[in-house]
């Protein structure tokens, strides 16, 4: 942990950011509850898991002393396990999904923070709305009020020279941009979700805001 420290601190000089504007999810998917609740004592309280079916003994476990966030490809009919559990939804790519995710918290009183993941790479074995139709996908998510749009999420390809990814952690960083001077939502969008434990310092380098962080901090169980 303080080696990744090390290096989060590294990069945030590097881009002239204060170490404070990253914040760490760390991705359990693969891990033990053993190992999960080892990480939470650690004080890594953002806790990113991609399928409901493998956190659901998690969070009845850990519950409200971790922050959880789904980061995987989240099927219709899961939303209804995920909303109002999970404080973070970091794939929503479609208006479908919007609109069930919208249908949900709206029944629960809540308004979920969701991502929209966007396939910057156009890397067809990734998820995620293409990048030209960001805009009106907005049009659409500002008519659900039950959706808090705080950010854009995006994977990058994995290069064995982690600066070949800087191309898209920087287009990421422009769509929010021009999104938010496109005023479409009532609100900024100010998060972005990118980098894992391959190329997490050149996305702090380009703006990252959340990094999402297995295998170098949770080790190959």
């Amino acid at each position: 942990m303080e080696q990744v420290e090390s290096r989060i601190a590294d990069a945030c000089d590097r881009s002239g950011r204060p170490r404070e504007d990253v914040r760490i999810i760390a991705v359990t998917k693969y891990s033990s509850l053993e190992n999960t609740e080892r990480v939470v004592r650690l004080g890594l309280r953002h806790i990113g898991e991609s399928r409901w079916q493998d956190a659901k003994v998690k969070w009845e476990t850990i519950g409200d002393e971790a922050e959880w966030h789904f980061i995987g490809h989240l099927q219709t009919n899961k939303v209804k396990d995920v909303v109002g559990k999970c404080t973070y939804i970091h794939s929503l790519d479609r208006p479908g999904l919007a609109d069930e995710i919208h249908k949900k918290a709206a029944a629960l009183g809540i308004r979920q923070k969701v991502f929209i993941q966007l396939n910057v790479s156009g890397e067809e074995t990734k998820f995620g709305l293409a990048p030209d139709k960001l805009m009106e996908f907005a049009e659409h998510l500002k008519g659900l009020p039950g959706l808090d749009v705080c950010g854009l999420m995006t994977m990058a390809p994995y290069e064995a020279r982690a600066e070949e990814t800087r191309p898209v952690f920087r287009r990421l960083r422009e769509l929010r941009d021009e999104l938010n001077e496109r005023g479409i939502l009532p609100q900024p969008v100010n998060e972005l979700s990118m980098g894992m434990s391959n190329d997490f310092e050149v996305a702090v380098e380009e703006g990252a805001t959340w990094i999402r962080l297995g295998t170098v901090l949770m080790g190959k169980e």
